[in-house]
């Protein structure tokens, strides 16, 4: 992903490069980066053929910013009617404010940031959770139906229900009756359960275990639909299923992980009986933050054995 300073850099050596092919001069692209642009462009090399790359040299991927986080105190829109306002307008959201034009189109920085931002929820999408986060967190693994991503994003049914053997392996492993069972789902974003799960996680144990409030197993599904908590529910007869699930991305952020928590959860039962905690990522509601709301909203449940439209807060 691009950062800020990366996207200002390259429309800086944009912009004087065009300028010296106005002038006659070598045309020649040396950059110690490289961006490929997917589409009608120019195709990377990447098989998730992303909308753009960065590719830098002796840099660690850990110093590059992401592409969200754009300076939203100095406004490209020029001669705005009140610039003061316009910038406590641009501190107070991540939408793209004050962005201003080039004639009829996007300025060059707004542009990159637009291709960057696209290919983060691209790559959010097609990407998996890494074993490494799973075993580190300590959740059994579990697979849906779905044999591969695509047909993951195709058959969203298929995210929703375990094979037989899958079905046998959860009975088996996981411990049966527990008030609350944790599920950790990839969902349509990856990105969101490497971002917020190891911080949400250890809140929600924590506060449930203080609470005398048994948790289950926790467990991860890859490929995983909300609905996928339903079937869960019903095999380990789960007071409440919590799922932690990635939401599809916007070109806002790619890191939004939502909670679904339903009481006594059952297939084909009515979607108004799930609760929901949505934006929980960094410029939205914190993991932290979310997972205290969730233990109190996860005992509140329990008390009056009731989720969605049936609990009263």
């Amino acid at each position: 992903m691009l950062g800020k300073a990366e996207i200002d850099r390259i429309a800086e050596e944009i912009i004087v490069q065009m300028q010296q092919k106005q002038d006659g001069k070598n045309f020649d692209f040396e950059m110690s980066s490289k961006v490929a642009v997917g589409g009608s462009g120019i195709k990377g090399s990447r098989k998730t053929d992303c909308a753009v790359e960065v590719i830098k040299k002796n840099i660690d991927a850990a110093d590059l910013q992401s592409a969200e986080e754009k300076d939203n105190n100095e406004p490209l829109l020029e001669k705005p009617e009140d610039p003061d306002a316009l910038r406590r307008m641009m501190t107070k959201t991540i939408a793209r404010i004050g962005v201003g034009k080039s004639g009829p189109r996007l300025k060059t920085k707004t542009m990159l940031a637009l291709r960057a931002d696209h290919a983060a929820a691209r790559d959010a999408v097609m990407m998996d959770v890494s074993e490494e986060l799973v075993a580190q967190l300590g959740l059994l693994p579990l697979v849906t139906k779905c044999s591969d991503k695509n047909e993951f994003l195709t058959r969203p049914d298929l995210g929703r229900d375990f094979s037989d053997d899958m079905k046998k392996n959860i009975v088996e492993k996981c411990k049966p009756h527990p008030d609350v069972q944790i599920i950790v789902s990839d969902g349509l974003s990856s990105t969101a359960i490497e971002a917020n799960a190891a911080r949400i996680l250890p809140v929600v144990m924590d506060g449930l275990q203080e609470k005398g409030i048994t948790v289950g197993t926790p467990v991860f599904v890859k490929f995983g639909r909300v609905g996928a908590q339903d079937r869960i529910s019903e095999l380990l007869d789960a007071k409440i299923v919590c799922s932690f699930i990635g939401e599809r991305p916007g070109l806002a952020t790619a890191e939004s992980m939502s909670a679904y928590i339903t009481y006594r959860a059952e297939v084909g039962m009515p979607e108004a009986r799930r609760t929901v905690v949505s934006n929980i990522h960094k410029n939205g509601v914190p993991a932290v933050e979310a997972g205290a709301y969730i233990v109190d909203l996860l005992q509140l449940m329990l008390e009056q054995k009731a989720s969605g439209l049936d609990l009263k807060k």
